[in-house]
């Protein structure tokens, strides 16, 4: 009997090259302080940024289109996984 393979499992992205901890800071801190360190890493890499504000999420998908970086995930209400693009 042949067996149906199982489906590919999504792959989790690399590992970001810079963790940015918001954690606490409220709106406009959190994006002041990605904008800062996105430029401490290479065009293609990735930037964690653990904010826990309400409008995080929001603003971090404003400010991505803004500025041409990529939101890749939001693996969780907390965390949100930018790429460099430019």
């Amino acid at each position: 009997m042949n067996a149906v393979p199982e489906p590919p499992k999504p792959t989790a992205p690399e590992p970001p090259a810079v963790v940015v901890d918001a954690l606490g800071r409220r709106c406009p801190l959190p994006i002041i302080e990605l904008a800062r360190r996105i430029r401490d890493v290479e065009v293609g890499q990735l930037v964690e940024l653990r904010a826990d504000d309400p409008a995080a999420a929001a603003d971090v998908a404003a400010w991505c289109r803004m500025r041409g970086h990529k939101l890749v995930a939001a693996p969780t209400a907390a965390v949100f996984l930018i790429r460099r693009q430019s």
